[in-house]
């Protein structure tokens, strides 16, 4: 049972009169006219139809990306004999962006009644509902009825992907690499892709004499890169992928460098593999070929969080050898800010490097450090600007490292980074590295 501000306001509204012309004995009539309020109070809520009697049915979107506006269906059917008015909620979880207002219900005896809820989900993985929580209210609006009805749902919200946007440009790129336009590449590890005659410009290396001879014309090879490569990507999830830089986390930008290299790679004909590891392996996705690539790669990573302890690099690298032993391109996301942080990861990267596998190592950093360094104008100024440039010059040394170690490193805000890491899988291809 539930009250209403209208029983608030009789009751209120009996006692002033009531203390005011109550004559001698004020307290009995006060008291009648509390019995008369309870009786007004019960009737009204035996008039109200019992919400029990509702059953919930649902209807939602089994996924939905990060940001993008989403509806959840709510359809309640009256089993009971009155028409049940009142207010409904549906209690999503606070990240789902559900709207804060009850819904306004008035379902029949007999019929059903289907209500839409609009959601706006501000966190990746799943967000649930556990139940509706219905208010049936009686004929005088003073006080009504409640129940809780259990109705499980859930919706999976996905990475945004809005480094989908250079996808387009890159694979126009890849073409160009692919042999699809007149622009044609040679190299060490390239296969041969065709013969067409020499036109002024083109490597004289790549003229093929026997076919020459043949044609009574100069002809020329032309080339293409290898398919088939297998691609590794090792997301770090250990405490430095928590850090934020920019409006989100490292984590995120390192989920969307990885999303975009995974579609470019897919569409080279190469084969990804990925892990998100820190300790334990938070998601994994192998074996997984053509366009169902990208939808498992999202659907892996949705309930994927940063944990707040330190990465087992060995155990993060047999991860990867267990996907694909000998790869020819492993992409590690994580972070290179520190040195005394990055020492394990240092220590294991030579091991990776000299198995002739191409190592590239993408972090995102806070671009914000640079303008911090240059800052000046007071005393507060110049201490920010010393601590921002003594992060700066350790990245660089950590970036140095890695070099030596015989990897790529690539350090670049949040927006920067997933193109530039696409761009350098390119370049490798284009190179005959890969």
């Amino acid at each position: 049972m539930y009250l209403t501000g209208r029983f608030a306001v009789l009751v209120g509204c009996g006692i002033v009169p009531v203390v005011l012309l109550g004559g001698s004995a004020p307290w009995a009539v006060l008291a009648m006219w509390l019995v008369v309020c309870a009786a007004v109070l019960v009737a009204d809520v035996a008039a109200a139809a019992d919400p029990r009697a509702l059953r919930v049915l649902r209807e939602a979107p089994a996924r939905v990306r990060l940001g993008e506006p989403a509806s959840a269906l709510v359809r309640l059917v009256n089993t009971g004999q009155r028409r049940l008015r009142g207010r409904a909620r549906d209690a999503w979880q606070p990240t789902a962006g559900a709207p804060a207002e009850r819904l306004a219900i008035d379902v029949p005896p007999g019929e059903s009644r289907a209500y839409r809820v609009p959601l706006l989900p501000r966190r990746r993985g799943e967000l649930r509902s556990a139940f509706v929580a219905v208010r049936s209210a009686g004929p005088l609006g003073m006080a009504g009825r409640q129940a809780v009805i259990a109705a499980p749902g859930a919706i999976r919200v996905l990475p945004p992907f809005h480094s989908r946007r250079h996808l387009a440009s890159r694979v126009a790129r890849l073409r160009e690499l692919d042999g699809n336009t007149s622009i044609q590449v040679r190299g060490q590890g390239t296969e041969f892709d065709s013969l067409r005659e020499y036109v002024r410009g083109d490597d004289v290396r790549s003229i093929d004499w026997r076919a020459t001879a043949r044609a009574s014309t100069t002809m020329l090879r032309t080339w293409r890169p290898e398919r088939d490569r297998h691609v590794v990507i090792v997301i770090d999830t250990g405490r430095t992928s928590a850090a934020r830089v920019g409006d989100s986390t490292r984590l995120e930008a390192a989920f969307e460098a990885a999303l975009l290299l995974s579609a470019l790679a897919q569409r080279a004909g190469d084969h990804v593999h990925l892990v998100a590891f820190d300790r334990v392996v938070r998601a994994r996705v192998t074996g997984v070929e053509g366009p169902a690539l990208l939808p498992a790669l999202v659907d892996a990573l949705a309930p994927v969080d940063a944990q707040l302890i330190d990465t087992d690099w060995d155990a993060a690298l047999a991860q990867a050898r267990r996907l694909a032993p000998h790869p020819s391109l492993l992409v590690l996301l994580t972070a290179q800010e520190s040195v005394d942080a990055s020492r394990a990861f240092l220590g294991v990267l030579p091991s990776a490097a000299r198995r002739g596998t191409v190592v590239l190592v993408g972090a995102a950093t806070d671009t914000t450090l640079e303008s911090a360094a240059r800052e000046r104008g007071s005393a507060d100024a110049v201490y920010r600007a010393a601590a921002a440039e003594a992060g700066l010059s350790a990245a660089r040394r950590v970036a140095r490292a890695i070099e030596r170690a015989g990897a790529d490193a690539i350090s670049a805000s949040p927006d920067d980074l997933p193109p530039l890491v696409a761009d350098r899988y390119l370049a490798l291809k284009r190179a005959g590295r890969l």
